[in-house]
């Protein structure tokens, strides 16, 4: 078992070891990569095809998608034996 006294210094110095190594990716000048650049068209085109194949699905294959059952379900009768 650590003493706190330890486990506070060691605690500290790997804080300070990340805020230096964050201080020293953030001077590094950033240049746009494939997410940067397309992204948001990749995620929209994305969204797109899911949202039109949805549609596609539900409207035009002719599935019957038994929502709801009310009105359809008629009650057995009872047997008092």
């Amino acid at each position: 078992m650590m003493f706190p006294l330890a486990r506070n210094a060691l605690r500290s110095l790997r804080i300070l070891g990340i805020q230096q190594m964050r201080a020293r990716q953030s001077h590094r000048k950033h240049s746009p990569d494939f997410h940067d650049k397309y992204g948001n068209a990749v995620l929209a085109s994305g969204t797109t095809f899911c949202v039109v194949a949805w549609i596609f699905v539900t409207t035009q294959t002719g599935i019957k998608w038994n929502l709801s059952p009310v009105g359809r379900v008629t009650p057995k009768t009872w047997n008092n034996k």
